[in-house]
């Protein structure tokens, strides 16, 4: 008689964001800087080497790009062009825009969709980085009610005659006394956005403190017809998982807990398959995806000087919780070319096991709260003024992002 072979239940079903069904229901989420297309190649190998870990098949993640700035886009600035560019086998490909200006924020939508430079768009109201607060952008912007449902509509409207869904992505508010994220998502639902993602932090929190899960919870009891996907706070598949069982939510976002740490989509895609295989590399194989995104930084820069100097910001994450020593730390932090690093790789013990709890946990700076930078008498209505809509209209002058 054979044996019948029983398959763990799902944590959650695929993740539909508008007709993309996302097997594993994560979505790498935007950071500027990191999730260029070579952070993005590298989740995805390890994202599809978990399926096979977890003994799933055919289920992706959603990696979106950096933020892009819809005014760059518009005037098609040369770095803006080359940031929004994929791989051919990513699918689907996916873009995050951050804008102020409805008509703008709509005409980089119309260039996306009528050039087919992306299957999936997402809308940043979540960024609380001074010079994008201050001008009324980002997790300041939803306070103005008629503002985020302006950008929210236009991006829509834009995006659905070539069937591109359109998400958003926000924080619970400006601080803890302006809280925008509950009506903000009914607009974002009434407007047809195709998902909601909620980071559980304020932007006056940034980074420090933890995130608060309750208002994932509290998002997802309000915003019925839409998925809504948490983030905040995920540093391993267990957390992932803890969040879906504490709020309910339909998917996560994982922005910081992969830093330095690209297998933790493997993690993730066996574990949410309902599967406990976890990868604990040693510092061979850690040095290996160090070497290996250096490679791909290579190719999506086409120089390799500015490849290694954009790796150094990443060595300090890749060895958290090994014993390489300072020198070579700091060494590794100075690599000009691939030949550098190749020989202070070498110096490594490609035998050291997983470090285990001193490799895991918070990663990337937390900051610590502060007075949210806004534009003049912001908080004193939800509408905007006449003075409000003459900053917004310049607002995207001065915020680089591509």
């Amino acid at each position: 008689m054979s044996e019948t072979t029983t398959l763990p239940a799902p944590v959650l079903p695929p993740l539909q964001i508008g007709r993309h069904t996302i097997g594993s229901p994560v979505v790498l989420a935007p950071m500027a800087g990191i999730t260029n297309r070579a952070f993005r190649r590298l989740c995805r190998e390890y994202g599809n080497a978990g399926l096979a870990a977890g003994g799933a098949s055919g289920a992706t993640s959603l990696y979106v790009s950096e933020m892009i700035t819809s005014r760059a886009l518009v005037e098609r600035t040369p770095e803006t062009m080359r940031l929004i560019e994929h791989d051919e086998d990513e699918q689907p490909r996916s873009i995050q825009l951050y804008g102020v200006d409805p008509a703008t924020v709509a005409a980089a939508v119309r260039i996306i969709v009528t050039e087919d430079r992306a299957d999936h768009i997402d809308l940043n109201f979540g960024c609380p980085v001074p010079k994008v607060t201050r001008k009324g952008g980002g997790s300041a912007l939803p306070w103005k009610r008629d503002l985020f449902r302006d950008i929210v509509a236009g991006a829509v409207r834009e995006a659905a005659p070539f069937d591109v869904p359109v998400t958003v992505k926000m924080r619970k508010g400006i601080d803890d006394d302006h809280l925008t994220y509950l009506d903000a998502g009914r607009i974002a639902e009434r407007e047809g956005v195709a998902a909601v993602a909620l980071h559980g932090r304020t932007a006056a929190q940034a980074y420090s403190g933890q995130a608060d899960w309750s208002a994932i919870a509290r998002l997802k009891e309000t915003v019925t017809t839409a998925p809504v996907l948490g983030n905040g706070d995920i540093w391993s598949a267990e957390d992932a998982v803890r969040m879906v069982r504490e709020t309910g939510c339909d998917g996560v976002v994982v922005g910081r807990g992969c830093l330095g740490r690209p297998w933790l989509f493997t993690d993730l895609a066996a574990a949410f398959a309902g599967h406990s295989a976890r990868v604990r590399p040693t510092l061979g194989e850690v040095s290996a995806t160090l070497r290996r995104h250096t490679v791909y930084l290579t190719d999506f820069y086409g120089e390799e000087g500015r490849a290694c100097r954009d790796i150094r910001k990443h060595i300090a994450w890749y060895l958290k919780g090994f014993p390489a020593g300072s020198t070579v730390r700091n060494r590794l932090a100075l690599v000009n070319t691939l030949a550098d690093l190749d020989e202070l790789i070498a110096t490594l013990d490609p035998s050291v096991p997983w470090p285990g709890e001193a490799a895991e946990g918070q990663r990337g700076r937390a900051g610590s709260p502060r007075v949210v930078a806004l534009p003049d008498r912001w908080l004193e209505s939800q509408s905007l003024s006449d003075d409000d809509q003459a900053q917004v209209a310049q607002a995207e002058l001065s915020v680089s992002g591509g």
